[in-house]
């Protein structure tokens, strides 16, 4: 594996700055094309599995990580409060208090449960200096978050949802997880106090783990500091363990924000809250995702998707031609490398492109592009617009193939 410390700086995705500070990285062009994709990715799939999207303030009063338990837990995870007026506020470092705010400002049937509720949001944690590192230890995160509402009889298979679009997802993006853990509390007083609870999460948990056949390790001291997790883990280039996604079951904030729904007897019940996170932060997937495709991401998520290179400036119209053909069908393309010289060169300096099309004399006068694949095969010229439709419907469909000779046009 590659360290996407030295990768992603080499091809121009990230970087930081002294001036901005340590653990805040900023995203160069390619990197934020390569974000913005896998963050499209994975709304299109909660839309699917019917989420609902929100958006929360990055910050919130002082008393509202008082009343979700997080400053008695976790404070020395977050930034110092800021004095505002008459109160103090707080970068947040989760979005759960939000979302049981939002779930709070309206009333609920039991008809509306399972509410799942997501957001693509920013959370700031106070990590030490001696522990960051490139995109996986950061102090600014935009975290794949989301809060499922719902009855205890729905907890199972909410869990069981939420690691299957895990499954798809790393499916889609190449990723292979070293293990699964069930992360239990430890001793100490980082954890609530509520030991029924902790009963009650750990057996949901434990029989959706159970009942997936997903082999898997339990792991005390790793919970969170309301609820048990289901741990994704992955490692980095350097063997190093971390977690990518998770599933928690939660009774503590409900309790703590009152939150509440009409049941079928017309009385209040208090829901429970599954967190899930199919990518975690998007500064940690796209870390890993560089370090295990070395730069050669699956052509769906790749910032440049196809190289148009002409053999001489003669062809230079018909590539101008080919890239805005490219963007109409949503495809990243452009023309390459025209100040690098031969065209052996153009194609070594997109070698992790995953199409180049070559446009020489016979193919511009014939409306053809001669296809070169990452993987090294030369197809055979194609009419542009098919070779574009071909592309273009393998990338939609977030295949991790590069070519499907079966594959029909749009």
């Amino acid at each position: 594996m590659h360290d996407h410390r030295r990768l992603g700086r080499e091809l121009e995705l990230f970087d930081t700055d002294p001036l901005i500070g340590a653990g805040l990285p900023y995203w160069l062009p390619d990197g934020a094309e390569l974000r913005h994709t896998l963050e499209e990715y994975i709304r299109a799939a909660e839309r699917r599995a019917g989420y609902r999207h929100v958006y929360s303030p990055v910050l919130g009063k002082r008393e509202l990580y008082e009343r979700s338990g997080h400053w008695a837990h976790y404070s020395d995870d977050m930034f110092p409060p800021m004095e505002l007026g008459d109160g103090q506020v707080v970068l947040r470092p989760s979005l759960c208090p939000h979302h049981a705010v939002i779930y709070r400002s309206r009333s609920h049937s039991y008809r509306e449960l399972p509410l799942r509720l997501a957001e693509l949001g920013g959370m700031y944690r106070a990590e030490l200096s001696g522990v960051l590192g490139g995109l996986t230890r950061v102090r600014s995160i935009q975290l794949n978050d989301a809060h499922i509402f719902c009855t205890v009889d729905q907890v199972a298979d909410e869990a069981r949802g939420a690691l299957d679009m895990i499954r798809r997802a790393y499916e889609a993006l190449g990723i292979r997880p070293a293990r699964f853990r069930l992360s239990l509390p430890g001793a100490g007083g980082k954890y609530v106090a509520a030991p029924e609870l902790w009963r009650r999460s750990t057996a949901l948990l434990t029989e959706v783990l159970d009942a997936s056949g997903l082999p898997y390790e339990a792991a005390e001291g790793e919970a969170a500091f309301y609820g048990p997790k289901i741990d994704v883990q992955v490692e980095d280039a350097a063997g190093r363990e971390f977690t990518l996604s998770t599933v928690q079951v939660d009774f503590h904030q409900p309790e703590r924000f009152d939150l509440h729904y009409i049941g079928a007897d017309a009385a209040k019940h208090r829901p429970v809250m599954v967190h899930r996170s199919i990518i975690g932060s998007v500064e940690r997937a796209v870390a890993h995702l560089i370090e295990q495709h070395g730069g050669a991401f699956p052509a769906w998520l790749a910032p440049k998707q196809l190289a148009v290179l002409p053999v001489s400036d003669a062809e230079l119209p018909d590539a101008e031609a080919l890239v805005v053909r490219c963007a109409e069908l949503g495809l990243r393309a452009e023309i390459s490398g025209r100040e690098r010289g031969s065209l052996g060169a153009r194609v070594r300096e997109a070698r992790l492109v995953p199409y180049q099309a070559v446009i020489g004399a016979a193919e511009a006068s014939a409306g053809l592009v001669a296809l070169r694949l990452r993987d090294g095969r030369r197809l055979d010229p194609l009419p542009a617009g098919e070779a574009l439709s071909r592309i273009a419907v393998l990338t939609a469909a977030h295949a991790t193939a590069l070519w499907d000779e079966d594959a029909e046009g749009l």
